[in-house]
């Protein structure tokens, strides 16, 4: 195949063109897909990459390569995310798509102090 006949994902999608996904394409979107909520959870709570790895009893780079989308997971150790970003976790993997959602144990009303004790002015 020649470079004009190349299409990419997205155009042949666009056309209406059916696109054959690899194992290893849908494997690498799983590990994107869970590195995303992990972050966003993470950042919701306002942890950085060090503090999650503590209370996770994991390393940063552990919890960097969990994000950036290196790194698969074990069912123990997405147990241990969970708790310490004080959620449940629910995996969707349906077909070609997935989805990945932390959902916090409890929300704290806006005049309470956090669950730690802390004050939230600093």
């Amino acid at each position: 195949m020649n470079h004009s006949q190349w299409k990419t994902r997205r155009t042949k999608r666009l056309l209406g063109e059916s696109v054959e996904e690899s194992p290893a394409y849908l494997e690498a979107g799983y590990a994107f897909a869970l590195g995303q909520a992990v972050y966003d959870r993470r950042t919701e709570l306002g942890f950085s990459q060090a503090e999650l790895a503590r209370r996770a009893g994991m390393t940063q780079p552990q919890i960097s390569n969990i994000e950036g989308g290196d790194a698969a997971p074990t069912l123990p150790l997405l147990t241990r995310l969970a708790k310490a970003l004080d959620a449940s976790l629910t995996i969707d993997l349906d077909g070609d798509t997935s989805a990945f959602v932390f959902t916090p144990h409890r929300v704290p009303e806006p005049d309470q102090a956090p669950a730690d004790g802390r004050s939230s002015a600093a």
